[in-house]
């Protein structure tokens, strides 16, 4: 069955270079973006657009399904291999992220106290 664009779970992005991402919210489809599972158990349709009609400029533009879709488990293995590697590197950015955020304080923080001398002194002058 083609991706199910209707259902509740169904998600796709498009970025400034052109790159476009559709999939499965709850990773439900692992032959994603070309097909949903036939019988998925968490099929939703949508309820925002539930009685909508829908016109021509919608999204047309998936890509052809490869020959050996459905036939060759190799596609959902590779999809799979390629979304933990990515998932791996999410700890690491993160920690990096707030060690880079930790030595970019100039200046340290001082009391209230030492704040109302500083202002004093500068009255003085």
């Amino acid at each position: 069955m083609p991706m199910r664009t209707n259902c509740r779970h169904y998600e796709t992005r498009s970025y400034g270079n052109g790159e476009t991402v559709r999939k499965c919210n709850l990773d439900l489809a692992p032959e994603a973006p070309w097909r949903c599972p036939d019988d998925c158990p968490e099929y939703t349709p949508r309820r925002i657009d539930v009685a909508w009609d829908h016109g021509t400029l919608g999204v047309q533009d998936f890509a052809d399904e490869p020959d050996s879709l459905g036939e060759d488990d190799s596609i959902a293995a590779l999809l799979d291999a390629a979304e933990d590697i990515v998932n791996a590197a999410g700890p690491d950015i993160l920690r990096e992220l707030e060690a880079d955020k930790k030595k970019g304080r100039k200046r340290p923080r001082i009391s209230k106290k030492a704040r109302a001398q500083k202002r004093k002194k500068r009255k003085k002058r």
